[in-house]
């Protein structure tokens, strides 16, 4: 049954006051053996493609660290929604994971009227790995050159212009969204299946919210153009950009990946996993490899994991809800 806002979050929040417990007492004792097999990560895309990248240096760190195989299985589908699945019916044991974006939690709930799954019940937050800021861009042939300009041109030819998405209800749709309501302009989104890209490129859509991994590339050889970046301040490599923060101040939304466990799993097993990860954060030969994709190391605790997935959330419903996208 599909989950209320209110419910979701009240969830969320009391995962957050009990992450820091879960690691005490008698559970410590079921993790003196662990772990003592291969560790299987549950991917929710297809290799190759970002998340496989940064599941897969994470895990070989976390074998080297652990002394066991760490084994990436993925299994795309569904916006990561058949991996969650997987993992929320799998023993909680230690030895089956789940990476995922984390709108598969602050998003999928509430475009999806029926999982099955329970993403309040079945699964617990475990560790953070790396995100990225969100950059606008367009075709080198449109009229604005800048976030000033898009919206005045915006208002100028109300509904003239258009947003591409990587489909309905994606982070790529609901970012824009939110800023055409808070600056009161009216554009046209066109929803994708696959990649936009090659038609932004060509001029049949205008406009792009790209993650910056993949935007970064196609700005610096002028494929495309920058018009304003998601994070909470400037990108150092693109400081010509201004922020959505400079047209919605207090604005900001990051992309993130983390790991998920089933919910059975023992605190003390979910505690060696975040320091496992954590550490895998601030290494410095994984850090620089991370950075060089644009994107940052995010290392933190559970309970601070489960208060960005509640935050996310809050953000993404209010969109959801007021401009009623469904999937199914």
């Amino acid at each position: 049954m599909r989950s209320t806002l209110a419910s979701f979050i009240r969830m969320l929040a009391f995962a957050a006051a009990l992450a820091g417990a879960l690691a005490a007492g008698p559970a410590s004792a079921q993790a003196d053996g662990w772990p003592a097999k291969p560790i299987r990560i549950v991917v929710g895309f297809a290799p190759g493609t970002p998340p496989d990248i940064f599941a897969r240096m994470y895990g070989d760190y976390a074998s080297r660290k652990l002394g066991v195989a760490v084994l990436i299985d993925n299994k795309p589908g569904t916006a990561g929604n058949l991996a969650s699945d997987t993992v929320a019916k799998s023993p909680g044991d230690g030895y089956t994971l789940l990476y995922n974006l984390s709108t598969a939690f602050t998003i999928n709930p509430f475009i999806y009227s029926k999982l099955p799954f329970d993403p309040q019940k079945d699964l617990v937050p475990v560790a953070t790995t790396m995100r990225q800021g969100l950059v606008l861009i367009a075709t080198p042939k449109f009229p604005a050159g800048s976030l000033k300009e898009l919206v005045a041109a915006a208002k100028e030819k109300p509904g003239v212009y258009s947003h591409a998405s990587y489909g309905a209800g994606s982070p790529s749709q609901l970012i824009v969204e939110s800023l055409k309501d808070e600056v009161g302009i009216q554009m046209l989104h066109v929803p994708y299946r696959a990649s936009p890209v090659a038609d932004l490129i060509g001029g049949q859509v205008d406009t792009l919210m790209e993650p910056i991994a993949t935007g970064y590339p196609l700005i610096s050889s002028g494929r495309v153009k920058a018009l304003a970046y998601s994070g909470p301040a400037r990108h150092p490599a693109l400081p010509e950009v201004p922020t959505l923060s400079e047209a919605m101040p207090g604005f900001s939304m990051m992309s993130w990946h983390g790991i998920w466990a089933p919910a059975a799993t023992p605190g003390a097993v979910l505690e060696r996993i975040n320091a496992v990860f954590v550490e895998a954060s601030r290494d410095p030969e994984l850090a620089k490899r991370i950075r060089e994709l644009h994107s940052e190391p995010l290392g933190v605790t559970r309970a601070e994991m489960a208060t960005m997935v509640r935050r996310d959330a809050e953000f993404y419903s209010r969109v959801v809800k007021a401009r009623n996208i469904r999937v199914d």
